[in-house]
């Protein structure tokens, strides 16, 4: 069983590592454009094995796509971050264009493959990945709601001094600072979240959740990795183990929470055949009216590539 990642950057090799040190499937190939960049990170994972205990092969290539030939899930992590002076049609007419190479030479390998988007703007390029992959929607979804659940849940553990594995939460709406968070459906050891923190801090932390991506580049001056890497993992292995995981996903929506025709973040159940289900949770009138202003903002995005095609 073979899983490809494409883009041998921070997030890419992150979510190979763990791939590989979970031993989620037998084969991880990582492929890049840069010369002898993706064999060596294959390497240096591969030599880690014996120190980690695992056995998953790890493969790296330069740009020779053959190699990712029948993988069952391929992670697209591509592109350029934003540049100071580029606008964003310019990083998306810029990632764009090598989302849509890379999507139709994964396609041409691997043409019964499911694809998980983690290139930014996250909506958008998954978006640009499914018109190119010409894929039913419930195999071309991307990674945006686990990442930010986690960081919301990593705040509220660090907050009130709990275990994050105890707490439960979800995501809705775009990957950036109109994302929707949901506090009416945030509990800790099945305790409602408000019983254990103020509104005030509550609030505090969602806001921080929405930046959250900012926090990590304001620290570094580059994007996180880590975290990304790992949430798009933690994707694979519900694909690949048939898991049937509850995770916020960006999925393409026909309908359900009267949004149609666009990629935002929903919860979903994730299978053997990509998403399986989307559920569709019963929003109060305040929670969707956030949804639908997180939407237009993506679809606003969306609008800026379909522009760009003509």
């Amino acid at each position: 069983m073979k899983v490809s990642v494409i883009g041998a950057g921070n997030v890419g090799a992150t979510c190979a590592e763990v791939l590989a040190h979970h031993e989620i499937v037998n084969e991880v190939v990582l492929l890049d454009i840069k010369e002898n960049f993706a064999e060596g990170k294959a390497l240096d994972i591969w030599e880690s094995a014996a120190v980690n205990m695992y056995d998953t092969r790890v493969k790296g290539s330069t740009n020779d796509y053959r190699k990712t030939a029948g993988s069952e899930v391929v992670v697209i992590t591509s592109g350029l971050p934003r540049k100071p002076g580029m606008s964003r049609d310019d990083l998306i007419s810029t990632n764009a264009k090598i989302v849509k190479s890379v999507t139709e030479s994964v396609v041409k390998h691997s043409p019964n493959s499911i694809l998980i988007i983690v290139s930014n703007p996250l909506d958008v390029m998954t978006y640009c990945a499914y018109v190119n992959a010409k894929f039913p929607s419930h195999r071309v979804f991307g990674m945006a709601g686990v990442l930010d659940t986690a960081r919301y849940k990593a705040f509220l553990a660090e907050e009130l001094n709990v275990s994050p594995k105890d707490i439960s939460a979800v995501l809705m709406g775009g990957h950036g600072d109109t994302m929707v968070p949901l506090p009416r459906y945030t509990t800790i050891g099945g305790i409602h979240v408000t019983e254990m923190i103020s509104e005030e801090r509550l609030n505090a932390i969602i806001d921080r959740t929405k930046k959250g991506g900012g926090e990590i580049v304001n620290l570094l001056g580059t994007s996180a990795w880590y975290a990304p890497g790992a949430s798009a993992a933690q994707m694979v292995e519900a694909v690949v183990k048939d898991q049937k995981r509850v995770f916020p996903v960006c999925a393409w929506l026909n309908g359900e929470y009267g949004l149609k025709d666009i990629y935002l973040g929903v919860p979903v159940i994730l299978g053997k055949k990509g998403i399986e289900r989307i559920i569709e949770m019963k929003l109060n009138d305040e929670e969707m009216k956030l949804v639908h202003d997180s939407a237009k903002s993506v679809k606003e995005v969306m609008e800026v590539l379909d522009n760009l095609k003509d």
